[in-house]
């Protein structure tokens, strides 16, 4: 029998705070997990605008996150845990270059649209949602079909840091690149690291009952419908999501069951940094912590 791995970090939704990313180092220094999940929106705000990180001198990506990473790396030796990431909403897809030039420098692995495998698993890394009220549109496409909820921005409306072809922008969904990614590939012991949750679980709550926009109501679930069909259909071990900061706070649920598939969230609306201890021999018994940080 295979011996059970020390469990993974799984973390999302850090939005280029340093003090979050510092704890996240100290913790992996301590704990020693076999690898670090990142599942997006990892990046400042201001960023794409040339605004400086809080905190942080020099470039965000490359002084901060690679030196951090690659020190980590240095510290734990052999030891030192696998980092794979995918970006989300909120980070423009203009940055892939400098992600590409840290993971040829060995700091990580940026796994969107990529199959990899940890420990004998498959592992799928995805980082498209469906249509936000927000305008960055990089990362967001039509989810099952060119419907777009009220108040939200569709992607033939919003603007890209990286031209996309038009009728990529007008035909893409979430269903047929996800399609594409996973195949026929047997999913049971396969694990999704997704910005997007599944549509209408207890992770995907935007705190919108009874909001209106136009006199039309708001479905306060905002994960995706083509997420949840892949689960429902294929029945993957695990599932690791963030994007929706407060659906944990509002529902009291990080993690669920659909069928055989356990999903996770580790998006947090608060200050302190969100870990979820996942071991992917028993995904179930996951734990999660919300560490303080400094500042």
């Amino acid at each position: 029998m295979r011996a059970p791995m020390f469990p993974c970090l799984f973390v999302s939704d850090l939005h280029g705070v340093a003090a979050r990313y510092r704890a996240l180092w100290d913790l992996a220094r301590r704990a020693r997990p076999r690898a670090i999940l990142l599942g997006g929106d990892l990046l400042p705000g201001g960023l794409l605008y040339g605004a400086p990180a809080p905190e942080v001198e020099g470039d965000f990506i490359e002084d901060f996150l690679e030196q951090g990473f690659l020190g980590l790396a240095a510290d734990l030796g052999a030891a030192a845990p696998e980092v794979l990431l995918v970006l989300g909403n909120d980070d423009p897809a203009v940055t892939l270059p400098a992600f590409a030039r840290g993971e040829a420098r060995g700091a990580w692995r940026q796994i969107h649209g990529r199959r990899v495998a940890l420990e004998g698993h498959p592992l799928f890394g995805y980082a498209c949602v469906p249509p936000t009220p927000f305008v960055l549109k990089d990362w967001e496409r039509y989810d099952v079909s060119r419907f777009v909820d009220p108040g939200c921005v569709s992607p033939e409306e919003g603007w890209r840091s990286v031209p996309m072809p038009e009728h990529q922008v007008r035909f893409q969904t979430i269903q047929r690149e996800l399609d594409e990614l996973v195949g026929e590939e047997d999913l049971r012991a396969a694990v999704l690291l997704c910005h997007s949750p599944p549509y209408h679980t207890g992770l995907d709550d935007a705190g919108l009952a009874g909001k209106l926009v136009d006199h039309a109501p708001l479905d306060t679930c905002v994960g995706s419908i083509a997420l949840r069909r892949l689960i429902e259909a294929r029945q993957p071990l695990l599932t690791l999501h963030g994007h929706v900061h407060g659906s944990a706070r509002r529902t009291g649920i990080w993690k669920e069951r659909l069928g055989e598939t356990v999903m996770i969230t580790a998006a947090h609306d608060g200050p302190e940094l969100c870990v979820v201890r996942v071991d992917l021999d028993d995904p179930w018994a996951a734990t999660r912590e919300l560490v303080p940080v400094a500042g």
